[in-house]
Parts: structure tokens; sequence; C-alpha cells
């Protein structure tokens, strides 16, 4: 092991000790002078609390970029299908509220950026999915509602005068409720509808692995047990959704093809109307080709 570590400090100390100062100075707001010093200049791999508390914020940065981008795939899905079918809407709307709670939360109490950061980019995310599944429900006239109600809370909660930092931390407590709850409508409604429809395994799988990441860097930089408990539940109900989406991967109402967006079952429904005007079409002018000529069939008898 001292081979290893020496040999690893040879290789590093001449790059970190030459570091631009934006970035060496990063490092410091990220670690702490005490830990920044420890892994970075020193090479110490054996600081064992300094490396994991880089290793949870490494996490951290990690999840906060992958979460720009995490919700995107099922964007595109509604895009190019036109369809909410499999998305439940009752399921973003309970996850965006327990969100945007725990944003308020965890800015009035100066918690680090990196332990809750992707809350706001999966909260944008969340809101322009929950307005395409209204538009695609034909509920458009609810969206401009959902978005001003939104706006609103999001404007009380930051304001102490208008709720206290006590009222919040019974709210937080209350989100983590709503979080995990928000997992359920979907997982109902996938084993309503026996496929996963439109959602996005991308978005899936990717919030299995982050919300087990925000276990680890919560017991490392978070003292709070409400934002801990609340990460664990997620994660168990991730785990749920992940494995329906394994189990439903080949069921037929989990596959976006054309033929599913273009409804054919509507389309032979119009053919066979059209068919059947044919037919009916046919019978009147048979029927009033028979009137006109009975008339003269009498005269001639």
């Amino acid at each position: 092991m001292d081979a290893l570590e020496q040999t690893l400090r040879t290789i590093i100390k001449p790059i970190t000790h030459n570091l631009p100062k934006p970035i060496s100075d990063l490092g410091v707001s990220l670690l702490g002078n005490k830990c920044y010093g420890s892994l970075a200049l020193d090479v110490n791999i054996t600081d064992t609390e300094c490396l994991k508390l880089g290793i949870s914020k490494g996490l951290g940065i990690g999840i906060v970029a992958a979460s720009s981008i995490v919700k995107i795939p099922q964007l595109l899905k509604l895009l190019n299908s036109q369809s909410a079918e499999g998305v439940s809407f009752l399921s973003y709307l309970l996850e965006t509220t327990s969100f945007l709670i725990s944003l308020m939360y965890n800015i009035r109490n100066g918690f680090p950026f990196s332990t809750y950061g992707e809350v706001v980019l999966i909260a944008i995310q969340n809101v322009v999915i929950s307005v395409l599944v209204l538009q695609y429900s034909g509920k458009g006239a609810a969206a401009a509602v959902f978005v001003a109600g939104l706006a609103a809370a999001g404007f009380a909660l930051y304001n102490e005068s208008v709720v206290s930092r006590e009222m919040l931390q019974y709210l937080q407590a209350g989100a983590g409720v709503l979080g995990v709850a928000s997992k359920l409508p979907q997982i109902l409604a996938i084993v309503q509808q026996g496929g996963t429809g439109q959602l996005s395994a991308f978005a899936v799988f990717n919030y299995l692995a982050g919300s087990l990441s925000r276990i680890f860097t919560t017991l490392q930089e978070v003292p709070d047990k409400l934002i801990l408990y609340g990460f664990i539940a997620g994660f168990v109900l991730n785990a749920v959704l992940a494995a329906q989406m394994v189990y439903y991967w080949n069921s037929p109402r989990s596959k976006n093809t054309e033929q599913t967006k273009l409804k054919p079952s509507g389309q032979k429904a119009a053919r066979q109307a059209i068919g059947l005007d044919g037919q009916s079409r046919g019978a009147v002018s048979s029927g009033s080709e028979k009137k006109k000529s009975s008339p003269s069939t009498r005269r001639r008898g």
C-alpha cells in the first residue's frame, strides 16, 4: 500500500500543485481547506473521512449533472408519440410538489448545493412534462392553473413571513411522504395498463441510481433524518418501478410504435364505417332504381 501511495503522490502532486487558481478555489470550496490539502495536495488516500467526503462531493456533482438530462428522454417520448399513455399526471404533481418543498427547505437551511442541486433541474423538467401530459389528455386549460399554483407556492415557501421555519420543517416531513406517494400512482398505472406505455426507461433507472447515491451523500453531508428517510423510501419505490420496467419490457403496451400512434383499431373502424356507408348507398341506389322501373313495367303489362 505504501508503494502504491508513493507512486500516486509522485504522479498526482505535480498536477494538483499547479492547478489554475479557479479550479483550486473550487476544490477548496467543495472539500474545505483541510480535506483539499489532505487529498489534493498531500494525496493522502488513507484519510478515510476526507476520502468519504470527496466521494460524496463527486457523487453529488455527478447527480446534479445527470439530472440536467434525466427527464429529456421522457419529454422526447411524449413529443414524438403525441400521447401521454402510461404516464401518470398525479405522480408528477406529487413529485413536483415534494421537490418544491425540499428545494426551499434546503435553501433556507443553507445546505450545500451539491446535496440538492438536482431538485431544481428535475423540477423544471417535471413541470414541462406535466404540462404536456395535461395537453395530450385534453386538459390544456388546467396547465396554466398548474404552473400558476406552483409559482405561488414557491413564493410562499421561500418567504419566512408567510411560512415559518417551524412550519417548513413540518412541510419537509410531509414532502418525504409526498415523494414516496408520487411513485404509487405510476406503479398502479403500469399494473392497470399491463405495460409501461410512454414511460422512459432511462429516467426510471437513473432515478434508481440517483436515489441510492443520495442516501450516501446525505449520510456524509446532511445531518437531517427527514431528508435521509425520504431518500431511503424513494429508493425502495424506484426499485419497484425499475422491476416493472424489466417485467413489462416486451409488453405490447410498452412499445411506442407507429402503429400504436396511428391507432389502427380506429382506422379499421373508419374503414368499416366507410364500407357500410358504401353498402347503404348501394342499397339506396338499388332501391331507387327499382322504384323508377316499377311504373314502366306496370304500363307495359
